[in-house]
């Protein structure tokens, strides 16, 4: 083992959900969940800086955790440029829903690959197989983006209200921390 912040997977886990949720949820005070358009680089690096410091605190046992804040920061300003948008800040428009799903899996896959060769960036000195990083956030993402925007979806058309995307978007986000929560204490542990 080389080195463990928490005992266990479920502890480890469980204390990067929090971070990470709490994260989002802070960054919701200066960020207005919007469509793609109208979420930008500022709302990028305000939205990022919030969840990568709480993250980092979690990772604080690590060498790497100030490099983490800075990559992961660094990536979440590049993806809008990438026409992908402000991932996990905006709700998709398209209304039918097969496609919506396979657009967000795809916005979450390319996202989650960006942020992931960003991440590894901070960890690969420090993490034997830290390689595997990028493509376990890939597919977090992926996976959290197409139950998050499902869900949103189903919601707003139940509700008729906004308030059912915003739910989405943040079981997407509950969803994202858990998966790389797991997926960074197997990789933190592996030999």
């Amino acid at each position: 083992m080389l080195f463990a912040p928490a005992k266990t997977q479920f502890s480890f886990t469980l204390q990067w959900a929090i971070a990470t949720f709490s994260g989002f949820v802070l960054s919701l005070l200066f960020i207005e969940i919007g469509e793609k358009p109208d979420v930008g680089i500022l709302q990028a690096f305000i939205g990022s800086l919030a969840i990568a410091s709480a993250q980092m605190l979690i990772l604080k046992h690590t060498g790497f955790a100030v490099r983490w804040l800075f990559f992961t920061v660094s990536a979440w300003i590049a993806i809008p440029f990438m026409g992908v948008g402000v991932l996990g800040w905006y709700v998709p428009t398209t209304e039918f829903f097969p496609f919506r799903i396979l657009d967000s899996a795809f916005s979450g896959t390319l996202g989650g690959l960006v942020l992931g060769i960003a991440q590894w960036l901070a960890i690969y000195q420090y993490i034997p197989l830290a390689w595997r990083w990028i493509f376990m956030s890939g597919v977090s993402w992926a996976i959290a983006l197409s139950i998050g925007s499902a869900i949103g979806m189903i919601l707003h058309q139940i509700s008729e209200i906004f308030l059912g995307e915003v739910i989405g978007l943040a079981i997407a986000w509950l969803a994202v921390a858990i998966l790389t929560g797991m997926n960074m204490y197997i990789l933190i542990n592996s030999q």
